[in-house]
């Protein structure tokens, strides 16, 4: 309970009110030329104003329209993510957009968000309303810590969907083979970096620059700013993509660039080719997939796949390295091959009396 020590007195013609709250002193003006009475009197409503202030009552509540958060939230994520990153924050925000534009922040109920969440899964977009639900979180809790907001995250009640474990799709030889026959470079050389080197296409592929190539040494270097871990990794070329690379035409200071000069934005071909090879299920993060697979088949340490691939932990890497169906059946083929205590005509043998 506050306590209070109130003073009431006369300047002049004006009456004064000084109200010690809590350890903090307060004057206000009552008016001039009045009696001592209305005085007392206006010291109590202006006494009950400073008592709600202190509490917060009467306070209006920051808030802001989501538009006006999605466009901060947007700039801070340019600014402080990487662009992949930033691209697809810019990519949920479209679609938290078409449930809660025109809004304000405070109208965002947890039913509201769990309205979105129905609706996009009714849409069959099971994976993708949890990275909504994610950046919507994040957006209420930055706009809080920048002081556009004062009331609750909605979304810490809105429970995520479980999202089933896929198993990654790879390439065997053969697919690798069709695929190859299919593609025009430098779509060819960018399917060989993924299955050779295991970068990310879009992110680190397509962001090399000549410099990056050690002919040489017969290594390439994934720089810091475009790697997803944040910190510059070196990988070795093998023969075929060191082949592959030294044919490109060098246009510009960028490996993959248009005839114009200016890099590629985007992996350009890759469906249509898979599917001229009758491939399902494969994206260019496949050849990534392939790339980790292999090493593993081939009984490379996992911890040197890691630092080979640029994966942050050891545990990505036994999600990524799935052993294939063929190779499985190969390996217990191969306890018959290397057993020598079975025969093709068993001896039995009796257990007791012999005849």
């Amino acid at each position: 309970m506050a306590r209070t020590g109130d003073a009431l007195y006369l300047r002049g013609k004006t009456w004064y009110l000084v109200a010690t709250i809590n350890g903090v002193r307060h004057q206000q003006r009552l008016g001039k030329g009045i009696t001592r009475n209305v005085a007392l009197q206006l010291a109590q409503v202006q006494r009950g104003a400073i008592l709600k202030g202190e509490a917060g009552i009467g306070k209006k509540a920051k808030d802001v329209s989501f538009d006006e958060a999605s466009k901060k939230f947007e700039a801070w994520a340019t600014a402080s993510k990487k662009s992949a990153t930033a691209r697809n924050y810019r990519d949920c925000l479209r679609a938290l957009a078409k449930s809660f534009s025109g809004k304000r922040l405070s109208q965002l109920s947890s039913f509201a968000v769990e309205a979105h969440k129905q609706k996009r899964i009714t849409a069959g977009a099971r994976v993708g309303v949890n990275r909504e639900l994610a950046v919507l979180k994040n957006l209420f809790s930055r706009c809080k810590e920048w002081k556009l907001f004062e009331g609750d995250n909605p979304v810490t009640s809105v429970k995520m969907l479980k999202e089933p474990r896929r198993r990654f799709r790879f390439l065997e030889y053969e697919e690798e083979a069709r695929l190859l026959a299919e593609c025009d470079e430098p779509l060819r050389t960018l399917v060989l970096i993924g299955t050779n080197c295991g970068l990310r296409l879009r992110s680190e592929a397509l962001t090399l620059r000549w410099e990056d190539l050690d002919v040489e040494r017969k290594t390439l270097t994934v720089q810091a700013g475009y790697s997803k871990s944040g910190h510059t990794r070196s990988v070795s070329l093998n023969s075929v993509v060191l082949a592959a690379l030294t044919r490109l035409p060098k246009i510009s200071d960028v490996v993959f660039a248009k005839p114009d000069g200016t890099p590629y934005q985007a992996i350009r071909g890759f469906s249509a080719a898979c599917k001229r090879a009758q491939l399902t299920g494969v994206t260019p993060h496949s050849t990534r997939h392939t790339f980790a697979t292999r090493l593993v088949e081939n009984g490379v340490d996992i911890r040197t796949v890691q630092e080979l691939g640029g994966w942050a932990t050891l545990s990505l890497i036994q999600r990524y390295a799935h052993v294939s169906p063929g190779r499985k059946a190969d390996a217990v083929e191969g306890l018959v091959r290397h057993s020598t205590t079975l025969t093709t005509t068993p001896e039995i043998r009796r257990i007791g009396n012999t005849a």
